[in-house]
């Protein structure tokens, strides 16, 4: 949003037609549209030209060389307008290049052993001459790590954080018509700010938003239900921007409807806006008895805010919203809608297997999922803004968020990341907390709080209204203390202190911010600490945390605390712990990096859900085990749970709901059943059989059908099943992939200590990857086509296929442009009476003789006549200086000669426009364009009045 030049506050709004006691339905007839679009939201993802690696800036080493880089539009090397990218790969984004990084074991061992380095993007796209009076905003949803932008061979941006989006108003830098825009962007991920695996560039998506001078800001609608009861209301608040030059006098209405569709509340007000201006807009919406939000029940409202001018709608936003209240109650712990609700989270980071940090919208989706299965209620955003797709995910799915900064700091740039953080996701029903850091060396210092009071003031003034906290380790007791100014107080571990902490300080709310720390090995059946390999039985855990039962029963037991988040949900990328080289990913999640459950996803699900369920871990086909010793873990929430093996009953145990059960047997292969009771009642059943040799593959996707847009996708499981299509579970076949009509995105398989690749091969039409513990998984996408067959294949099994619908997409997409060169740096020699030596060349360091222009602009010739020279030295492209081209002008004005290297190639006798096209030969190196227009005896215009374009 540009910086207001003045602001006004409309307050007071004028409702009509808001919803009546008796549930009376809203209804009106909606104002026209205007010609243009009231607002488009199109995608940049399509058609960037990567380069990995740094492209050094040429010296500067002349005064013409300096001169030039003093000034706009100059811009050398990669970020200039006109460099040739041909030669580099075309990628789309969300992209993540560090994961195509071997493995090496000199790198970070945070990063997961992977360098990142530098690269650069390019794109180039055009805007219609309509656009000229249109607001035009890029937008970016983060850039991993330091960035710098150029649009145009202009600096348009820096952003020097690789968790917070930005955006850059184009309207000073944009070109229209047949003009081409270039943008260029240096990616630093040297620079780190976390001990985790961050990725590389732009791994999320990119947007061009197009709307009305004067318009509704981004992130400019602040929509916070209110009430209790029956009687709600939501205040509205809609920051305006009036980029014109004159004033404006314009509409805001708000309507509201229901998760049926159905209109409950509609209020409008008049702004007028002064030129160059910024005003809010205040409305309210009554609402009686609304659908509330929960994670049960998470029933979202629309709210659709309209700029009207003249009756017409000019700009319309779409917000989900949701009715839920929030409170922390330092005795009981958290409610939500009165109710009491322990918080059941789990902390994670934002990778995923085959993608790293570059993760789809629909794979948010899917990982939410696996933590409702799971029995979660709540995120926490490890350590980071998250994705904003992930939070719509959160509010449709039911997933409470604890949503947070990435650092303590009261630096300008800091504390503009944490604004930005809170007018995005403000409006989210699932958001519960603002957490603004993260174990603090300076948590307990004065210092520490000086800058926390800071970055606090700015959360109060955009969100009065959600309680703030932070997640703290150690020093609880110190003071100053960043403690005494949260609204709920953050424990990172420190479960030993919970109970003297709520004693010295009774009044403040407590939470597990986060806990555990227990890590395992998907599918291990004993540790092995020589292999990297950790039980996956809940008995490993870091020296600081506990094992899952235990810091659950810490929470669970305790009435004053709100709750918890598990470190962590999910395996991420980095930090191995308690590993080293070559362990490249952590073991802590309940779910590895594909989401695929070890036994700590079936704890939790027993400790954390009521409706009867039992598992039995590990599986039971272990050759070569034959009469050893095998510890059997009955997950459950019943009572108790009797065991038989091959129909012979070998335990009848009670059940304690923290414990669980462990019973020890001689493996013998067969069928295991576990019954489990509540009471006398068998409330739940489980059984699992001794798998025989592998003889096919299996493949299970995750949904049937998938849109054909290049952007959803479908993660589908891989297994190996024997002769009865039972799972072989310790399988680890080497598998092939390979896809018709679509895409693989990447493969994972959740090993921790593997080094394969998770990059497809063939341009996305095959992978390999091996079965790990069983398991693996290949993510596919699809473009313009109806059907995408997956197929998989290995040595000496039956081959499997999938096959998922493709729907057409609905989608708005930037085009990116064939990237042709247009002769952009033009200069105009003085006028001559007679016409000029072409031999005559600028004087070196003169920067003031010559003139300096760009296609597209024309002047008025004299009736005494002069001749005018024009000329341009370029490079051309790799394709056209191998074979030759053309050189396209697209509009020449006025009588002119056309000379290239020398030779005349074109003469124009007219006074008018026409388009003209001369030769190009091949040849490397430096090639010059010089006409000479010959204004004699007329005051026609004369000039470039439209682009000249270099073409194969």
């Amino acid at each position: 949003m540009m910086p207001p030049t003045r602001r006004g506050v409309i307050a007071g709004s004028a409702a009509f037609g808001g919803l009546a006691a008796g549930g009376s339905r809203v209804t009106a007839t909606p104002p026209p549209i205007a010609d243009s679009p009231p607002r488009e939201r199109m995608s940049f993802d399509e058609g960037w030209r990567f380069h990995e690696g740094d492209i050094p800036f040429p010296p500067i080493l002349d005064h013409e060389a300096a001169y030039a880089n003093g000034k706009a539009g100059n811009a050398a090397g990669a970020a200039a307008s006109d460099y040739d990218d041909s030669g580099w790969p075309v990628v789309a984004i969300p992209h993540d290049w560090a994961l195509g990084q071997p493995f090496d074991r000199a790198a970070n061992i945070d990063q997961g052993f992977r360098r990142r380095g530098i690269g650069w993007y390019r794109r180039t796209f055009a805007l219609d001459a309509g656009d000229r009076d249109r607001h035009l905003e890029l937008q970016f949803g983060a850039i991993a790590t330091h960035a710098t932008i150029w649009i145009n061979g202009t600096l348009a941006h820096r952003s020097f954080s690789g968790f917070t989006g930005f955006s850059i108003d184009l309207g000073a830098f944009a070109l229209f018509g047949d003009d081409l825009n270039t943008i260029a962007i240096r990616v630093d991920a040297d620079a780190t700010e976390s001990w985790w695996y961050e990725g590389a560039g732009l791994y999320r998506h990119a947007w061009l938003i197009k709307r009305p001078s004067t318009h509704i800001a981004t992130d400019g609608i602040h929509a916070d239900p209110r009430g209790q009861g029956g009687a709600w209301h939501v205040p509205v608040a809609v920051t305006v921007v009036n980029s014109a030059l004159s004033s404006a006098t314009v509409t805001i209405e708000a309507i509201l409807t229901d998760p049926t569709g159905r209109a409950v509340a509609r209020s409008q007000t008049d702004v007028v806006i002064a030129a160059d201006a910024v005003a809010v807009a205040r409305l309210s919406l009554p609402v009686a008895d609304p659908q509330l939000w929960s994670p049960d029940t998470p029933a979202l409202y629309q709210l659709e805010t309209r700029l009207l001018r003249a009756g017409q709608i000019e700009d319309a936003v779409d917000t989900a919203l949701g009715f839920r209240t929030i409170r922390f109650d330092a005795a009981k712990g958290f409610f939500l809608n009165g109710k009491p609700l322990k918080i059941k989270g789990v902390c994670a980071h934002q990778d995923h297997a085959g993608v790293g940090v570059a993760v789809p919208d629909s794979l948010w989706d899917y990982r939410l999922r696996r933590l409702k299965a799971m029995g979660a209620n709540a995120l926490r955003c490890a350590h980071n803004a998250p994705a904003s797709e992930l939070l719509d995910a959160a509010d449709r799915i039911g997933i409470m968020v604890m949503d947070e900064h990435r650092e303590l700091s009261a630096a300008e740039d800091t504390l503009e990341r944490l604004a930005w953080l809170v007018r995005r996701d403000r409006n989210h029903p699932s958001i519960i907390l603002w957490s603004l850091c993260n174990e603090e060396s300076l948590q307990s210092s004065a210092l520490g709080v000086a800058m926390f009071r800071r970055m606090k003031s700015v959360v109060r003034a955009l969100d009065p209204a959600r309680p703030i906290t932070a997640a703290l380790n150690g020093a609880m007791f110190a003071s100053p203390n960043i403690a005494d100014e949260l609204d709920v107080v953050g424990f990172n571990y420190g479960t030993a202190q919970y109970d003297r902490y709520h004693a010295n300080y009774p009044g403040r709310p407590l939470l597990s911010s986060e806990d555990t720390s227990a890590y395992m090995t998907r599918g291990a059946l004993r540790t092995d600490r020589t292999a990297h390999v950790l039980a996956d039985d809940d008995s490993e855990h870091a020296g600081w945390g506990l094992n899952h039962r235990a810091a659950w029963r810490s929470i669970a037991g305790r009435p004053f605390m709100a709750g918890g988040f598990v470190w962590t949900g999910f395996d991420y990328r980095g930090e191995p712990t308690p590993f080293e080289w070559p362990s490249v990913g952590a073991s802590f999640g309940a779910m590895d990096l594909c989401g695929f459950a070890k036994s700590a996803f079936h704890i939790r699900r027993a400790l954390w859900t009521d409706p009867p369920m039992l598992e039995l871990s590990p599986h039971w086909t272990w050759p070569g085990h034959e009469g050893q010793p095998i510890t059997l873990t009955a997950i459950t929430n019943a009572d108790r749970v009797v065991l038989r093996l091959n129909g012979r009953i070998v335990a009848d145990v009670p059940i304690d709901r923290f414990a669980m059960a462990s019973i020890t047997l001689p493996y013998t292969p067969g069928r295991l059943e576990g019954i489990a009771y509540r009471g006398k009642r068998a409330v739940a059943h489980r059984r699992i059989d001794t798998a025989g040799p592998a003889v096919a593959l299996r493949l299970t996707s995750d949904r049937s059908t998938l849109a054909g847009d290049r952007r959803d996708t479908v993660p589908v499981t891989v297994d190996a099943v024997d002769a009865r299509g039972r799972a072989v579970p310790g399988a680890g076949t080497a598998i092939r992939f390979r896809v018709e009509g679509g895409t693989i995105l990447g493969v994972g398989n959740g090993d921790p200590n593997s080094h394969e690749s998770d990059l497809p091969g063939d341009g996305g039409r095959t992978a390999t990857r091996r079965l790990f513990s069983g398991l693996a998984q290949v993510l596919v996408q699809a473009g313009d086509v109806t059907r995408l067959q997956l197929t998989a294949e290995a040595d000496g099994l039956r081959p499997a296929s999938a096959v998922l619908a493709v729907t057409a997409p609905r989608q708005n997409i930037v085009a990116p442009q064939d990237g042709r060169q247009i002769l952009t740096e033009w200069r105009q020699a003085p006028p001559s009476a007679s016409p000029p030596d072409l031999r005559h060349s600028i004087g070196e360091g003169d920067m003031n003789s010559w003139g300096w222009l760009k296609a597209g602009s024309t002047e008025i010739g004299t009736p005494d006549g002069r001749y005018v020279l024009f000329y341009v030295s370029f490079t051309p492209r790799r394709l056209v200086a191998a074979n030759g081209g053309r050189i396209v002008f697209a509009a020449l004005a006025g009588p002119a000669q056309i000379w290239v290297d020398g030779t005349l190639v074109h003469t124009k006798s007219s006074h008018g426009t026409e388009r003209c096209v001369t030769p190009l030969s091949a040849g490397p190196g430096d090639h010059v364009v010089q006409i000479v227009f010959d204004t004699h005896g007329s005051s026609a215009r004369f000039g470039l009045a439209g682009t000249v374009t270099v073409a194969p």
